[in-house]
């Protein structure tokens, strides 16, 4: 198959998706800018095929010109906008090529089917479609200063990705998914078939565990932020507040999806970690 978003540009890939990280992104100077968002756009094409109505062998067809056209970008013989963009981030950044693997790898997991992972795989995944972008981002943000960054990075990633997985519980079982652990399933009495997580008694209990393993993570980051630039690390941080508020509500009450806040709240939750990121 050939994925419409092949002949899209980066910036219109973006522009779609609606994301908050769009507002850090608008941070960075142009070279950066363009750097940052062929990363997401490139992320955000493939994460679309996954998550989309195509017949599974088409998904999979999907993934596989993705890898592809990545190869291809490595040697500087991109084929498609997105990829012409991402050759010369990775020159221009020295961007490891391992993390945009990983990346693939992580939307393959879900390809295979993502139903009460045992931790090394819920690990696993995280570390692959969260901790891979934050990595890439630290590097192309310039706030790369080697293992206090990486520690910053998968932290932050990883508590971002919980933080979805705690707020898209009910989205996802409708797509067949469950991403909640297993072993926190079995100590709850919640069953493993995402069809009767939805309204199961034990969900909010595994909810308020997975959000403390979020929160020691969050906590994790911050201690890595005296370490860098506050202003390197400002998109960063723009994007850690919204994800940090809305922690904090499902928290509160772990019984529910909280409800949709809006951009210009998130903005300001963002500006709120940018002043003091210190502040949980």
């Amino acid at each position: 198959m050939t994925d419409p978003a092949m002949r899209l540009m980066p910036e219109e890939i973006v522009l779609g998706s609606g994301s908050s990280f769009r507002f850090g992104m608008r941070l960075l100077p142009a070279g950066r800018r363009q750097a940052i968002i062929a990363i997401y756009a490139f992320c955000r094409a493939v994460d679309d095929i996954v998550d989309g109505p195509l017949p599974h062998a088409s998904k999979i067809a999907g993934v596989d010109a993705w890898q592809r056209e990545l190869e291809l970008a490595a040697r500087g013989a991109a084929r498609t906008p997105v990829g012409q963009d991402l050759t010369r981030a990775i020159v221009r950044f020295d961007l490891p090529l391992e993390e945009f693997a990983l990346v693939i790898d992580g939307m393959r997991m879900d390809l295979s089917g993502m139903v009460a992972p045992d931790r090394a795989t819920f690990d696993a995944y995280i570390r692959r479609v969260a901790g891979a972008v934050g990595i890439l981002s630290m590097h192309v943000f310039g706030a790369w200063r080697g293992e206090t960054s990486r520690r910053f990075a998968l932290s932050l990633a990883r508590a971002l990705q919980m933080t979805n997985i705690l707020r898209d519980v009910e989205e996802d079982a409708a797509l067949g998914r469950l991403y909640l652990p297993a072993d926190l399933l079995d100590d709850t009495g919640v069953p493993h078939d995402p069809v009767r997580v939805p309204g199961a008694p034990g969900l909010p209990e595994v909810r308020a565990r997975l959000a403390t393993e979020a929160r020691a993570a969050f906590t994790e980051a911050r201690r890595e932020i005296p370490n860098h630039s506050r202003l390197r690390l400002s998109p960063a941080l723009l994007m850690m507040g919204p994800y940090d508020r809305l922690l904090r509500r499902i928290e509160a009450d772990p019984s529910r999806a909280p409800a949709h806040r809006g951009g210009i709240g998130k903005a300001c939750d963002g500006i709120r970690c940018m002043v003091r990121p210190g502040r949980a």
